[in-house]
């Protein structure tokens, strides 16, 4: 058994360029200076032949066209086994309505995150009979794909934008927010696309993992603000920042973690232009920035 990661979408919400932006990342990408990328999910295997989907982004069916190993092998046989899905954003649910084509597989995901699919009937287009429904409890591992074992997980977060009331607990722990841990033979993995900060139980956690995906939307938390595209900054929008003293590049050193790689990244964020001084710092730190169709093995 070999785990293989293939990140079938690098981006945040919007992908880059985000349809209606005119930031320097998402005009650079407009023009092809910098690689375009797609919306978040990764898609994960222990034999190479069986595979998973973290997420199903909006960017699905192309993501799925544009890696060979989620081809179909004849008119309907497919490798994709299961779906996982880690919260109830819409980057992270929308695809799911482009795979209602009569085509079995599992759905993974906690009972919160299936309650808030069964709430919007569009998600029935999903036949039930045909879908598998599975709701996995916290800290429960099951198969996700042959050979490959999952766990679920808390981490700090909040509920989906749509859900959003008056007041917003933005590090939320409960089962609306999760990160994913992956296991083949002896090597770990986890895949945790939204965090709004590295607490103690997460540190413990992470610490000693062959291969870590964590969440990368910001630079700076005030990035959306100071750039005149929003005012949320990225604690209100439930992402830590990856520079700062409260930043993950920080927050993880003393960690021992064999590759770690950003993803979930919003257009803004400077690491997507490849020869900018952020991702050098980035990478001098230890990081990959993640990008479509990056392979881990």
């Amino acid at each position: 058994m070999t785990f293989r990661a293939h990140i079938l979408g690098a981006a945040a919400g919007g992908g880059l360029p985000q349809w209606n932006c005119g930031c320097d990342n998402c005009n650079l990408a407009r023009t092809g200076e910098i690689p375009a990328q797609s919306q978040s999910s990764v898609a994960v295997t222990a034999d190479g032949e069986n595979w998973a989907i973290l997420n199903a982004s909006p960017d699905i069916r192309h993501q799925m066209a544009d890696c060979a190993a989620l081809h179909p092998s004849g008119l309907r046989e497919l490798p994709l086994r299961s779906v996982l899905v880690t919260n109830g954003d819409i980057d992270h649910v929308a695809g799911l309505l482009t795979l209602r084509e009569m085509q079995p597989f599992s759905l993974f995901a906690t009972a919160g995150i299936h309650d808030v699919l069964a709430q919007n009937p569009m998600f029935d287009a999903l036949n039930s009979s045909v879908v598998a429904r599975e709701t996995i409890a916290l800290d429960a591992a099951f198969e996700l794909a042959p050979g490959l074992i999952a766990t679920l997980f808390p981490v700090p977060g909040k509920v989906p934008l749509y859900l959003e009331g008056e007041t917003v607990q933005t590090d939320l722990i409960g089962d609306q927010t999760v990160g994913v841990k992956l296991e083949s033979a002896s090597k770990t993995a986890f895949y945790i696309p939204g965090c709004a900060m590295l607490n103690d139980d997460l540190r413990a956690r992470l610490e000693g993992a062959d291969w870590l995906f964590f969440d990368g939307t910001l630079w700076q938390d005030d990035e959306m603000v100071r750039a005149n595209l929003g005012q949320k900054t990225g604690k209100r929008m439930g992402h830590m920042s990856m520079s700062g003293p409260d930043g993950s590049i920080a927050a993880f050193e003393g960690l021992t973690i064999g590759k770690k790689i950003f993803v979930h990244m919003n257009n803004t964020n400077p690491v997507l232009r490849p020869t900018s001084a952020e991702k050098a710092e980035a990478e001098a730190a230890g990081w990959i920035i993640g990008q479509d169709g990056m392979e881990i093995t």
